[in-house]
């Protein structure tokens, strides 16, 4: 008899109880670790044209073991509160990995912002923020939103100046939310965030020879063939960085209007022009394109790498015999249900788990939140310091050497660090030593069989520590 497809909320408790089996804790501790603390559903309304149309919106905070809470908003007609808890609970765990203090939240407008003109967007945005307000669901010591599917820096920007006006008086205003734009005490490198962490965390992998050895693959990413479903931010910025940072070979493409295969090599930089110029990733020169009605066998395509980047429940016991890659980077949320993934790690592939790989976004989310609260931009007060240090050193070098560098290598030495040199740093530390301590605890705990346990055991244990070390009130 055929499994029933589990939903994505199911799968993600599924994956929680499987992990908690491993961490010995008591199962009151581990209940209130798993459920969701509080959820609120809205029904507002907003005037369209002649038109009021009635919205349904959501916002869940999973855990409070560290404030504020903190989670993207989701503009999709496909928003549920089942999908939204899902999402928030997954917040939790995915900051717990990364060490950074928040806990997990969500949120979810349901609408297609595609059907809305921007003017119509910000109303719906603004009146969405003043319910938040109302119910005390926002602050940066409370709740702090940020982008998610359907919504980027203009969205958070709106959010922020509606919070900004009605609380006028608080000077850490700008912390209510973050992804906004640089210029509106945003950060740079957030747009980027989720998919360089992406990047990172596939490159942390795969320079593990021991797990690449058991996979046929030599270690490193260079030159490993990459398949990516979804060329959204995330996609996209994963795909690029991948190839000119990393050297992978783009080999398929899959989009909401088909796919494409091109076995000898995409170059992402014509293929994104490509999409520009013609709105579609078909047809493009040398690759062999597949309709809207195939989009889906982007996940067959034979490769290395397959990074699933677009929405949850893609590869189901449906399809999953079909998927050939060695390695799955979960980039989207939930891609791979829980009994697909079963069927995955029997046949001896690694999978890169979601709540481990995408949280670049909400570390340098964090970093955004630290300089909105400290109202000062990194780098600020000690790049020249830093740059006339290196600058004298290499001066001292020169001297003693007799050798005299040139412009161009004198100025790569003696840089001082950038805003956007710190913040890809911190991220680049943050997903290194986040998959160390993850595969660590896959070695040292024999029956875990693979890194999503393994990530959801130290997320686990992190979380009941602070619960622990708290004490329950009263």
């Amino acid at each position: 008899m055929t499994k029933p497809r589990p939903s994505f909320f199911e799968s993600v408790q599924a994956y929680f109880n499987k992990a908690a089996r491993h961490t010995g804790l008591n199962a009151g501790l581990l209940e209130q670790i798993r459920v969701c603390n509080a959820v609120y559903q809205m029904q507002f309304p907003v005037k369209i044209g002649n038109e009021v149309r009635v919205i349904e919106a959501y916002r869940v905070q999973h855990s409070h073991h560290r404030n504020p809470t903190k989670g993207g908003i989701r503009y999709s007609n496909h928003v549920t509160q089942e999908e939204v808890m899902a999402l928030a609970t997954l917040m939790t765990f995915k900051c717990a990995i990364v060490n950074v203090p928040f806990g997990g939240a969500k949120g979810g407008v349901k609408v297609n912002p595609w059907d809305y003109s921007p003017g119509q967007l910000e109303k719906i945005t603004r009146r969405y923020t003043t319910e938040l307000v109302r119910r005390n669901f926002i602050g940066p010591s409370i709740d702090v939103p940020a982008p998610d599917y359907g919504t980027g820096s203009r969205e958070m920007a709106w959010i922020y100046d509606t919070y900004r006006t009605l609380k006028g008086e608080e000077i850490d205003a700008a912390g209510c939310v973050t992804g906004k734009p640089v210029n509106q005490q945003g950060i740079r490198g957030r747009t980027e965030a989720t998919g360089r962490g992406v990047y990172y965390g596939i490159r942390g992998a795969c320079e593990v020879p021991e797990d690449m050895k058991k996979l046929g693959l030599t270690p490193g990413l260079a030159g490993k063939t990459m398949v990516v479903q979804g060329l959204g931010n995330v996609g996209s910025y994963t795909t690029t960085i991948s190839q000119d940072e990393g050297g992978a070979i783009l080999i398929g493409v899959g989009e909401v209007e088909g796919a494409i295969y091109k076995p000898d090599g995409i170059d992402i930089h014509d293929l994104l022009r490509h999409r520009k110029e013609t709105g579609s990733i078909l047809n493009y020169p040398g690759a062999k394109s597949f309709p809207k009605e195939e989009r889906n066998r982007v996940l067959e395509f034979d490769c290395d790498i397959l990074v699933p980047a677009a929405l949850e429940n893609q590869i189901t016991m449906d399809n999953v015999h079909r998927v050939k890659a060695k390695i799955i980077a979960e980039a989207a949320n939930g891609p791979i249900t829980s009994f697909a993934e079963e069927k995955l790690i029997e046949d001896g592939r690694l999978i890169i788990p979601d709540l481990f790989l995408n949280a670049g976004g909400v570390t340098v989310s964090y970093f955004e939140w630290l300089k909105n609260l400290s109202h000062m931009r990194f780098g600020r007060m000690d790049k020249r310091f830093n740059q006339n240090m290196y600058d004298q050193l290499v001066a001292t070098v020169e001297r003693l050497t007799g050798h005299s560098l040139s412009m161009q290598e004198r100025a790569m030495l003696v840089k001082g660090a950038d805003e956007i040199d710190l913040v890809r740093s911190g991220l680049e530390e943050t997903m290194i030593m986040a998959y160390h301590e993850i595969r660590e605890i896959l070695k040292r705990k024999k029956k875990v069989q693979d890194l999503r346990t393994a990530a959801f055991v130290n997320a686990i244990n992190k979380i009941s520590s602070d619960y622990l070390s708290l004490g329950i009130f009263p």
